[in-house]
């Protein structure tokens, strides 16, 4: 225990708390991650064709929400921001838990979208914004890992409550999902001094998203997270299920595969953080190329195994070289985008940022249905490869071009950093 505790860092108490609630909403992505087709196609007797619209009008959502959440930051704070996300997202999961005809599972499911993609920039910066520039890498590993701890705890919930043949069971599992969100707000509405708008104000017509388009350093940033979520996060939710099921595991096998990448998480990435300290960020995006490159090919040699226990655990292998790769991205990507950003307009960097999440999870799987359609799997791994390699290269070349100060992990020991002290205020907003 005392190994446990000295990787776990020293954070702010109000990361802490806001971290908490984060986890807490993440239970409730859990319990539902895995059903929106499946809720609608099988228990609402929705057409599938239909079921899958509602799932990428989901994913659409963000393409608006996630800028209008980095200018919503900016403009009337992080803190604001994100309630008003989380209060959507509670009212769209409670309309989908009763949902009946097609056109009402669309608009809930945009709506839901909406409010998670509004609220993820506002997230970040808040986040960003509540522990010293130093423990920014620290407070972005945390939160990996409660995400996944959260997440791990919901989907296993969900498996003791789903049943195709109830469709009670599927309204309790949405309705639980917007109270972890409802509880997330609650704590934020009462934590004051925290999320507020930065001092200083451009004039109408400066700054503003041209002037993060106009950011050099961060284009690359963002190049190389879009390229990682294209041929890496997107693939791993759209491609190794298609590809491991056809070469031999059956559902309950994929279930274990993906369960050995959450575990994997949670063990390593405290320990890649303190890893880290002290060593340039590139060389960590770097490294996680390196390992999603040789989660492909060990999944490649996994197919051609044949099914049965070898191919489980060389599956199990590939996911867990992927998820070492993960725990590389809360350190470097994400603390890089906001030691970037100047204060008044961090929102909006958080907010382009989140698009190379959003556009790389709807480019993604349609690349990789098309290669899998006309029968070319192996191609497209290489095509995985050949991205990840372009990733490593622009990360090298963005070495050359970083401030030292903003290319270094910080130390996770928490540092004297003025903030106002935590006050819980009964006003629901400032």
């Amino acid at each position: 225990m005392a190994g446990i505790r000295a990787l776990v860092p020293g954070l702010t108490r109000n990361a802490w708390i806001i971290l908490g609630g984060d986890l807490l909403s993440a239970v409730g992505t859990g319990l539902t991650l895995p059903f929106l087709v499946v809720y609608l196609h099988r228990v609402r007797g929705i057409d599938l064709g239909l079921a899958g619209l509602a799932l990428s009008l989901f994913a659409a959502a963000g393409l608006a929400a996630n800028p209008l959440g980095g200018w919503l930051t900016d403009r009337v704070g992080a803190r604001r921001t994100l309630l008003a996300g989380l209060l959507i997202a509670a009212a769209a999961s409670i309309w989908f838990a009763f949902v009946h005809r097609p056109w009402e599972a669309l608009t809930s499911s945009a709506l839901f979208g909406f409010g998670g993609f509004t609220a993820l920039p506002a997230q970040d910066s808040l986040l960003a914004t509540v522990v010293a520039p130093a423990q920014r890498s620290s407070v972005f590993a945390v939160r990996y890992t409660t995400l996944n701890v959260g997440m791990g705890i919901g989907m296993v919930t969900s498996s003791l409550i789903v049943d195709l043949s109830s469709p009670r069971s599927f309204q309790l599992i949405y309705v639980l999902d917007a109270a972890t969100f409802l509880g997330f707000a609650v704590v934020l509405a009462r934590l004051s001094g925290v999320g507020r708008p930065a001092a200083e104000e451009q004039e109408e017509g400066a700054g503003g998203y041209r002037q993060v388009l106009g950011d050099r350093l961060f284009l690359r940033v963002w190049a190389i997270m879009a390229l990682l979520t294209t041929f890496g996060y997107a693939q791993y939710q759209a491609t190794f299920p298609v590809y491991a099921t056809e070469h031999g595991l059956s559902a309950g096998q994929l279930g274990v595969v993906f369960a050995a990448n959450m575990v994997a998480v949670v063990t390593l990435q405290l320990v890649v953080l303190r890893l880290m300290q002290g060593r340039r960020r590139t060389r960590g995006i770097v490294a996680l190329c390196a390992c999603f490159a040789a989660a492909w090919g060990v999944a490649l040699g996994a197919g051609s195994l044949g099914g049965g226990l070898a191919a489980v655990v060389a599956f199990a292998v590939a996911m867990i070289t992927l998820a070492l790769g993960e725990t590389f991205v809360p350190p470097t990507i994400q603390p890089l985008v906001n030691d970037l950003a100047p204060d008044h307009l961090r929102g909006r960097y958080n907010g382009a940022f989140s698009l190379a999440w959003t556009g790389g999870y709807m480019v993604g799987p349609a690349i990789a249905g098309f290669a899998l359609a006309t029968g070319h799997p192996t191609a497209l791994v290489l095509a995985f490869v050949a991205g990840f390699a372009l990733a490593a290269l622009a990360a090298l070349d963005l070495e050359r071009r970083l401030p030292p100060e903003a290319n270094r992990v910080g130390e996770a020991e928490a540092e004297p950093f003025d903030v106002e002290p935590v006050e819980l205020v009964h006003a629901s907003a400032e």
